[in-house]
């Protein structure tokens, strides 16, 4: 199939990195290793487009490059990985329509709260227009779902669960040994957080993390703290960590992501509460190499982390339960290596991105009528 693809809230080359631009590149790589032309349509990125007028006539003009590059590349569908209130898809309903090709959205998302506030209002309705509009949705969130049945037909409605290339997450023996030997921890259990330090849920969550660590220390118990990442919020999170746990703890600066599993495989526990985390592709990244998990029980992570199978799920917000669970890992190195040996199993037998995607890709055959 020759397939225009659309981004509208972080396009495949926009050079912050994050969970979207992971899940973006991989569905391309995907498409296109199973033999698919996939053409990106625009890179115009939509986040609150509605309320910058200058950026309108960019949307025109890529509307107007589309239609004329179709008559080349004639199109079988049109494929928007990814729209919501912030930044509804402005670009794929029209253009498809005016193609006569099948919409498909991967990831939309719906919640109806949005209407009641007069800054969201806006991107409500524009996301509410896609979405009506297309041809089949396909989500790896159970929770997108449950609304979207709210809102269209249910037999437009795929789920596929969600992935990643499990090939490129192993358990390294020897970067373990390597990177313990270079931080200097010996046998102490090592803690790894990942995330960009961005003024949001992210940058909550890794200042979470620190004052758990804090009270891992009062309550003297051996941890070494590896956090990975960076972002606007870097120099504030870094003053954090020296104030409340000073000489327990390494910044990594921003890694790629081919590194990252030489660090997963360093550590001993991933801690990271993910608030209102849609997802969490962090979560399968650590778990595949070999990581138990804690987090909270909130938003997308229990679609990824088995309570009390692959990591501990505690209450939202809830510091002392929080601080229960890591003790209770970091105290039991048996049940680290059982619960993270589970985790890597888990995530090859159901989040295998390329297995999963091939639902995807019935979905796509069967809406361009192959």
């Amino acid at each position: 199939m020759r397939i225009y693809f659309y981004a509208p809230f972080k396009p495949l080359d926009h050079p912050n990195p994050s969970g979207d631009r992971v899940t973006a590149r991989g569905l391309v790589d995907f498409l296109v290793n199973r033999g698919h032309t996939v053409y990106p349509a625009s890179s115009l990125r939509a986040r609150w487009i509605y309320f910058k007028p200058w950026q309108w006539p960019r949307l025109w003009a890529a509307a107007r490059r589309i239609q004329r590059h179709a008559a080349i590349f004639k199109p079988h569908l049109w494929l928007t990985y990814h729209t919501y209130y912030k930044a509804p898809d402005l670009l794929g309903a029209d253009s498809a329509r005016k193609l006569a090709i099948p919409y498909v959205i991967f990831q939309g998302m719906y919640a109806t709260k949005r209407r009641r506030n007069p800054k969201t209002w806006p991107g409500f309705r524009l996301n509410r227009r896609a979405l009506l509009r297309a041809t089949a949705l396909v989500n790896n969130q159970q929770t997108d779902l449950v609304n979207l049945r709210r809102l269209v037909d249910p037999a437009k409605l795929t789920y596929i669960r969600p992935g990643i290339e499990v090939d490129r997450f192993k358990r390294d023996p020897q970067a373990r040994q390597a990177l313990r030997r270079q931080w200097g921890v010996g046998a102490t259990p090592v803690i790894l957080a990942t995330a960009m330090f961005r003024p949001d849920v992210k940058s909550e969550g890794v200042r979470w993390v620190l004052r758990t660590c804090q009270d891992l220390q009062r309550g003297n118990h051996p941890f070494f703290l590896v956090l990975v990442g960076d972002g606007s919020e870097g120099a504030q999170l870094r003053a954090m960590a020296q104030a409340l746990v000073p000489g327990r703890h390494l910044f990594t600066g921003r890694l790629p992501r081919s590194e990252l599993n030489r660090y997963y495989s360093a550590a001993d526990l991933f801690v990271f509460p993910g608030i209102r985390e849609a997802l969490g592709m962090v979560y399968l990244e650590a778990q595949a190499c070999g990581l138990p998990v804690v987090a909270f029980d909130n938003a997308g992570v229990p679609e990824v982390v088995r309570h009390n199978e692959t990591g501990l799920l505690t209450p939202f917000k809830d510091r002392q339960a929080y601080t229960r669970a890591v003790i209770r890992l970091l105290k039991d190195p048996h049940r680290r290596w059982t619960m993270g040996s589970a985790a890597a199993r888990h995530v090859r037998r159901k989040h295998d991105l390329k297995r999963n995607y091939r639902k995807l890709e019935n979905t796509l055959k069967m809406a361009a009528g192959g």
